[in-house]
């Protein structure tokens, strides 16, 4: 039997626990989007078949989900960037629009201290996103 592979960092996403199961979905999808786009090197190889049809590459470690109230999210918000982190954000606000630009402006619209957090993403070194995660819980 192998040894499970124990990566230094995490890549960790962070939901409101009052979401519903669609709005959890597309929220993660949007947030772990920003990662791939931030940190490509942590996309593994592309995938192939036994037929050799070839799929597109995958992060290479896994996303963990977690969950948390308003507060929570506030709170890892105000550490990650108290850390020096870049995160990836999903606010409530964005649930209203439809594309890019109409995100980005609702984003722009609000400042950091009044944003309506309903996700979070991040990767960093696994003690820091411990830390920054602190209150929050796995996703059930």
């Amino acid at each position: 039997m192998t040894e499970p592979i124990r990566f230094p960092t995490k890549i960790a996403v962070l939901l409101r626990n009052d979401l519903a199961s669609w709005q959890r979905l597309n929220v993660t999808a949007f947030l772990v989007s920003g990662i791939a786009n931030a940190l490509p090197e942590l996309l593994g190889e592309e995938y192939r078949d036994a037929d050799g049809t070839g799929y597109l590459p995958m992060f290479g470690q896994p996303v963990l989900i977690f969950a948390g109230d308003r507060a929570a999210l506030v709170g890892a918000h105000s550490r990650a960037l108290g850390r020096g982190l870049r995160l990836a954000i999903f606010t409530s606000e964005l649930f209203a629009t439809g594309n890019d630009r109409d995100n980005r402006a609702a984003v722009q619209a609000v400042g950091r201290e009044k944003l309506d957090l309903v996700g979070l993403a991040l990767h960093a070194p696994r003690n820091v996103v411990d830390k920054v995660l602190k209150g929050a819980s796995m996703h059930p």
